[in-house]
């Protein structure tokens, strides 16, 4: 069964950084993507970032292109999410996520697993 743990998250001024971790198991994740996706109060779930397990090739959102950055650890089976310059309208509820597919994808509905969530706020 896989499963995803994430850790990481808090409370931050506005322009700190943070990182998210997800720690996959339950079997080889290389041909998988590992997806990053937020949910702030009243909106919907939205997409942040992803990457393709095998070859680290990663895909942004425009609204943290240039200041969050994906990443993963073959070693750990852990993927991050090193957030820099974090702003109060990145507050929101974090998700990492999973997908079999070499491919990334930006829609919730094409990742089949997920963390359990974690709080991210920002404060100005």
């Amino acid at each position: 069964q896989e499963q995803l743990v994430q850790s990481g998250g808090g409370s931050v001024q506005a322009g700190d950084s943070l990182r998210l971790s997800c720690a996959a198991s339950g079997r080889p994740f290389h041909t998988y993507s590992m997806g990053w996706f937020r949910q702030a109060p009243g909106k919907e779930r939205e997409f942040v970032a992803a990457i393709i397990w095998k070859d680290g090739i990663a895909h942004y959102s425009d609204s943290v292109q240039g200041r969050f950055t994906i990443s993963r650890d073959m070693t750990k089976n852990t993927v991050y999410l090193q957030m820099s310059s974090l702003k109060p309208e990145d507050t929101a509820v974090y998700y990492c996520a999973a997908r079999d597919s070499t491919e990334v994808a930006v829609s919730g509905v094409d990742y089949a697993y997920w963390g359990q969530g974690t709080q991210v706020t920002v404060s100005s």
